[in-house]
């Protein structure tokens, strides 16, 4: 016979409290140096809630074998119809709902230390980034469609690796005879988007090419 652990209010609050902690310290690591395009500000304040819910969940059923089981039949019909584009909002949503499954289990010191390694981790590697003198920069070019999408479209690509570090596109839209293409590129010199943005105007009719700093999409620092 399984004994259920009684539900105490004391250690409810406890965990969600130190939940709200960790997820507002991951949420805050997010908003100013996460890298995603959308707005991070407004998903960053969506992570405290998404732990904090985890771990309410957690800490109710983890003291009722039925009730666990019904939560495995109701979450078996959910389906969510909003897709994650970026990689690095599905990484976050795991993290918060790792420490709400972690601090509503009672592992605070295992919640509180995988945190502490994830953004730790994160860090380093953004410091190791940063020390190759690359500039990460989002590139948008309007170019006239004179010619087929597809191979406009793999032309303008292949100037782009001619002077570029990285290149990652992100976006397409074609209105009125007008291509527009964005990505997320990286470059070692000022002088690699000078010679970039010759060739662009040399070889197609560009009406227009700006290039926009990662750390001045809104939501960054």
């Amino acid at each position: 016979m399984t004994v259920q652990a009684p539900f105490s209010l004391g250690a409810l609050a406890l965990n969600m409290a130190i939940g709200l902690i960790l997820s507002l310290v991951v949420a805050w690591y997010y908003e100013y140096y996460g890298q995603s395009l959308s707005n991070r500000r407004k998903f960053a304040q969506l992570l405290p809630v998404l732990t904090l819910t985890t771990t309410l969940v957690i800490s109710i059923i983890k003291s009722s074998l039925a009730l666990s089981l019904g939560l495995v039949g109701a979450l078996s019909i959910v389906r969510f119809r909003t897709a994650i584009k970026e990689p690095e909002e599905l990484m976050f949503l795991f993290v918060a709902i790792a420490i709400g499954l972690g601090v509503g289990a009672d592992q605070r010191w295992a919640a509180a230390i995988g945190v502490l390694v994830v953004l730790g981790y994160m860090a380093l590697r953004m410091v190791f980034e940063r020390k190759r003198d690359t500039h990460n920069l989002y590139l948008n070019v309007m170019v006239e469609e004179n010619e087929g999408q597809d191979s406009l479209f793999s032309r303008v690509n292949a100037r782009l690796l001619e002077h570029l570090d990285a290149v990652d596109f992100r976006r397409l839209d074609s209105c009125n005879g007008t291509l527009q293409l964005t990505y997320f590129v990286q470059c070692r010199s000022p002088q690699a988007l000078n010679d970039l943005i010759d060739d662009l105007k040399r070889t197609f009719p560009v009406t227009e090419v700006s290039f926009m700093q990662q750390e001045q999409v809104l939501g960054g620092s």
